[in-house]
């Protein structure tokens, strides 16, 4: 390619920052266009350009990863089909007439006092540790917990967005862009609400001027705001201008502030050979939680990607990019001030907020301090097929940290921020020393999407760490751009605990194995939550089960994957458990269960588990 042509090439791709994407445009023109924009599109009965923009991204998607048009669209990667969807569907909200909902709550279903798990974590240091009051739930009754009531998401194959409770509601979302408010104690339904695309972060509820409201984000990178009482739309926005953003950091609310992160799906589009990679930069934002207004936004890497020499592998490529923040913002209001962990970037050259965790003032966005753990990773998908068409050359090795950081105080009153990272290491570090690093343990070996995927829990004397480190081969799948895994049933897993004061392994207990499942993996890259004397970890097995936080001992054990009869009469089963972790409040549990992503076991229920 000459010079003029890579700079027209580049310019394009800048050009996809604005809503018009070039990339799913041109991806559109050379799969779908010569039916699609036919003249005869309707006497041939192929639904016409206006037909597939009165639908909602999700619909487009479900057509084209499982229903008529999955053949056709094969050759695609599951990113490319991500943005075809979200390039046509129409970026509607629609709230649901009472009679199409199945097993409404009688009318007039009030709100109740009682203790809730408002957000990622139940409060803002995201220890994911429930006190005895607020759980309602000891040790001792974890091994009588079972079901109380199960409900189940239509058209689901996979569920990780983390629910929450508040006052006697659960709220929750869903892969079908579906919103549900629930009764905590029975599971019947308040309100339904449609959004455009999966509902990717967790559920946050917070009082916003005297009312009840919720807030999210869905994998096409819009995020919203819902009346809590009715599901009624208050704003939404996209939480970054790249097409290929996406919302997985659950927002975290305080004092009118909602404190958001972006994530991004340009690192997988990379495996494409047509796509030049890479434009996308991480970013937190502080919003008005009213209106949604952008009070201040502070991006990952300052500057934004330019040009840069072709890889040895030839490909053309620009940058720095990357840098996604993917998790909860842990915030420190006495110090005015919130920590967010980073991923790997996506082309080189590599800048020193890669694989960081990263302090920035709550009220302006100033960065105060960065501390970077791995240097130099630059990774993106097309690293892990064989010829590694757009991979950077610094080849990984992909060490995000996807766990948010945690905020404890010891005894002789230094503070720690403790972080789990998907290279296998557990850190402590000094958030006021600039980030200096006060010990380090290695749990696991880490990996791609290895090592401690979504998030770490402390009671104030031990962190609990579940290891991910799933085994897969990869390759392509002929004729197409996405992968296929293989999952090894003998590779990952385990749960630890370590002293937060100086990182000395307590204890360890190793996975109990898939048995006969198959496809099955041991591997444990969900959240983990804990209570006085217990800690709770899902599995890509199936398993949600509880330790004891003295010796490490399984103390509970359900396996979800079998069939339910649901509350809402939708046929329910249970699969693999990943990101979301259980919640627990007013003596009650609540687990999703589900996730078909990289062949693991598709799943479509929420089970609110209780003491008989």
């Amino acid at each position: 390619m000459t010079s003029a042509g890579f700079h027209l090439l580049f310019f394009a791709a800048i050009a996809a920052y604005a809503a018009d994407d070039r990339y799913a445009t041109a991806l559109f023109k050379k799969h779908c266009a010569t039916c699609h924009e036919s003249a005869n599109a309707a006497a041939a009965r192929i639904p016409p350009m206006a037909t597939l923009r009165a639908k909602t991204p999700v619909a487009i998607l479900r057509t084209l990863e499982s229903g008529v048009m999955k053949a056709q669209a094969a050759p695609l990667s599951a990113s490319e089909r991500q943005l075809i969807a979200n390039l046509l569907g129409v970026k509607v909200t629609t709230e649901r007439k009472r009679d199409e909902i199945s097993n409404p709550c009688p009318a007039g279903a009030g709100w109740k006092d009682g203790p809730g798990w408002q957000s990622w974590g139940p409060g803002l240091a995201n220890t994911r540790f429930q006190e005895a009051k607020e759980a309602g739930l000891s040790a001792e009754d974890v091994p009588k917990l079972s079901p109380k009531w199960v409900f189940a998401f239509p058209d689901t194959t996979v569920l990780r967005s983390q629910p929450a409770v508040y006052r006697g509601k659960l709220f929750v979302g869903g892969q079908d862009g579906s919103v549900y408010s629930l009764d905590a104690a029975t599971g019947c339904v308040h309100w339904m609400t449609t959004v455009q695309a999966e509902v990717r972060s967790g559920i946050t509820v917070a009082e916003v001027a005297g009312r009840p409201t919720i807030f999210f984000g869905d994998s096409s990178g819009y995020l919203y705001s819902l009346d809590g009482e009715t599901g009624k739309q208050l704003w939404k926005l996209q939480g970054d201008e790249h097409p290929a953003s996406k919302a997985t950091a659950t927002p975290v609310f305080y004092r009118g502030r909602l404190y958001v992160g972006v994530s991004s799906l340009e690192e997988t589009l990379a495996i494409s050979p047509g796509y030049v990679c890479c434009t996308f930069r991480g970013s937190e934002s502080a919003l008005d939680a009213a209106t949604g207004k952008v009070l201040w936004k502070r991006y990952m890497i300052a500057e934004r990607a330019a040009p840069q020499r072709k890889t040895k592998r030839g490909a053309q490529a620009y940058g720095p990019s990357g840098a996604g923040v993917w998790t909860a913002a842990t915030l420190d209001p006495d110090r005015d001030t919130l920590y967010v962990g980073t991923g790997d970037n996506y082309s080189d050259p590599p800048t020193a907020t890669s694989d960081a965790i990263v302090a920035l003032r709550m009220s302006t966005g100033e960065m105060v301090w960065s501390k970077q753990i791995n240097v130099g990773d630059s990774w993106n998908s097309s690293c892990s097929v064989p010829g590694k068409v757009n991979c950077p050359d610094s080849d990984g090795p992909d060490f995000d940290f996807a766990a948010s950081p945690v905020l404890v105080s010891l005894p002789n009153g230094r503070r720690e921020l403790l972080l789990g990272q998907k290279s296998g290491m557990t850190y402590a570090i000094d958030p006021d020393r600039r980030g200096q690093i006060l010990w380090q343990a290695r749990v696991g070996k880490g990996g791609i999407v290895g090592g401690i995927e979504w998030g770490v829990a402390t009671d104030g004397r031990n962190l609990y760490v579940a290891l991910s480190d799933v085994g897969f081969q990869i390759s392509l799948l002929p004729n197409s751009h996405d992968r296929q895994y293989d999952l090894d049933p003998t590779q990952g897993g385990g749960m630890f605990a370590l002293r937060i004061d100086n990182g000395e392994r307590m204890w360890q207990t190793p996975p109990p194995g898939c048995g006969d499942r198959r496809p099955c993996s041991p591997a444990q890259s969900a959240a983990v939550t804990a209570i006085p004397g217990a800690v709770f970890s899902g599995s890509l097995d199936g398993h949600l089960r509880s330790y004891s936080t003295d010796t490490g001992k399984i103390i509970w054990d359900f396996d979800t994957v079998r069939d339910f009869n649901t509350v809402n009469g939708v046929p329910g089963k249970g699969g693999a458990i990943d990101v979301g972790g259980p919640v627990v409040a007013a003596g009650m549990l609540f687990a999703v269960s589900g996730s078909a992503q990289r062949s693991n076991l598709p799943g479509n229920v929420l089970i609110a588990f209780g003491v008989d």
